[in-house]
């Protein structure tokens, strides 16, 4: 039913096991170093910050990328800034690229920050690829490494799509998708950061891939085992989202996470993209045996699998995935409560969210998991939780109606203790959303709310 949880797992274990940061810190330069330190007390635990609009990617600097407009402006590589060799770890295989970077300007977050994820979504035809990196610049003015947050491309013929294991400065880790501060207790944090995009095509191609939206959600979520709960807005209301179990593909192609069992990142995903109306391709498909249902659940897995963290359960990843539909954009970030929720999906958005828990802890469910992706698909009057679970034996009995305080608390908590007592990491609230990249004005007033755009 889950992802594999390592990185989760290992990052909790290490911030309790943090009493203080080391002085030893990798310089990040003058414009980084510059941003002052943010002040604490605003009340607010989450900062989103995308790049996606064509002046967004003009105030970059580049080398050897443009802003291209359209439709969707992107970014891409107007002229090479080089050649690379990059071997890749996963097969073996050494190749020559082209590249060129894109570096967004610094963001001073509003929150300071234990934690930042980066989200992406580009279009990379066969022979591109692109690497997403984030500095971070800490509360006492020093900075991050240049941390790599992933090396990512559509397909899996030109590379093996993977985060990067042992990023650290000994004061902040990447773990698979996050990054988290070693030891929050001390004060530190992350007052501001930016990205840099590289950009990669196979040597004297004329086009490489291009970058929609680019950007990062960085939080300061509260240690806590319960969390206060929300008013319900009283309006019952649900979307007819489609209903995929991951059930039924336990087994199928276990070179991906050990099959279905493990699927419920991309299952989810699959739901919420085909509720937007897309749809892999008969030809995207030919590779999956005929024999089995559902094959674009079984596309969603090879599309999102993670060669390093051996998981299809990489967050940004499966929202790059997303967005490689047509017009659709998906980015990872934190929501503060179910009234949240309810808004987004009054507005005609679903959403996805994290979490775990012990079987008793949400009725009806019938299970316990250490980390697990369902879709919210509506509320009733009451205010309990219509959810698609992909959990579930079949595609028939995949919609669920959860209680609501039992599903806010298991959902928006950063600790709980395991069926063994002991404190283990709650996702505090992480969630995907998927919309169109040009959605309507109810939805951008719903995003807004929320403070995604």
């Amino acid at each position: 039913m889950t992802a594999p949880t390592p990185r989760r797992a290992v990052l909790v274990a290490a911030l309790a096991a943090a009493t203080a940061a080391t002085a030893a810190t990798v310089s990040g330069g003058s414009a980084s170093a510059a941003v002052p330190p943010v002040p604490r007390g605003t009340g607010r635990t989450v900062d989103n910050r995308f790049w996606s609009s064509r002046d967004h990617w003009r105030a970059g600097t580049h080398r050897g990328t443009t802003a291209v407009g359209g439709a969707r402006p992107g970014l891409e590589i107007k002229a090479a800034a080089g050649r690379t060799e990059y071997a890749d770890p996963h097969t073996g295989k050494k190749s020559t690229w082209e590249y060129a970077t894109w570096t967004s300007p610094v963001h001073r977050s509003t929150v300071p920050a234990t934690e930042a994820i980066a989200s992406w979504n580009a279009r990379t035809p066969a022979g591109t690829w692109i690497q997403i990196e984030l500095r971070g610049t800490y509360t006492d003015r020093t900075a991050t490494p240049w941390y790599v947050m992933g090396r990512w491309a559509s397909g899996d013929g030109d590379i093996r799509r993977t985060s990067v294991d042992g990023q650290t400065d000994g004061r902040s880790t990447v773990w698979t998708d996050t990054l988290a501060v070693d030891a929050p207790a001390t004060g530190l944090r992350l007052a501001a950061w930016q990205l840099r995009l590289t950009l990669h095509r196979k040597p004297g191609a004329g086009r490489g891939p291009t970058v929609w939206l680019a950007g990062a959600m960085a939080s300061d979520v509260p240690d806590r085992f319960t969390v206060p709960a929300s008013v319900p807005t009283g309006q019952g209301h649900e979307l007819k989202v489609p209903r995929y179990s991951q059930e039924v593909h336990a087994g199928r192609y276990p070179e991906y996470d050990n099959g279905g069992e493990a699927w419920c990142s991309p299952t989810s995903s699959q739901m919420i993209i085909e509720f937007w109306g897309r749809r892999a391709s008969a030809t995207a498909l030919t590779w999956v045996n005929p024999r089995y249902s559902d094959p674009q659940v079984c596309h969603a897995a090879r599309s999102t699998y993670d060669a390093a963290y051996k998981g299809c359960g990489n967050w940004p990843f499966n929202a790059a995935y997303a967005a490689t539909y047509s017009s659709l954009a998906g980015v990872v970030t934190r929501l503060a409560s179910l009234t949240d929720l309810e808004h987004l999906v009054r507005a005609g958005i679903p959403a996805i969210t994290s979490q775990s828990f012990r079987r008793e802890e949400l009725t009806g469910a019938g299970y316990g998991t250490a980390g697990h992706l369902m879709t919210v698909i509506g509320f009733t009057a009451a205010g309990d939780v219509i959810a698609n679970d992909p959990h579930s034996p079949d595609n028939p009995s995949v919609r669920r109606v959860y209680r609501r305080r039992e599903f806010e608390n298991i959902w928006l908590r950063t600790k709980r203790h395991n069926a063994a007592g002991k404190v283990v990491s709650g996702s505090g609230g992480v969630c995907y959303l998927y919309a169109p990249a040009a959605p309507g004005a109810a939805q951008i007033a719903a995003l807004e709310a929320v403070g995604v755009l």
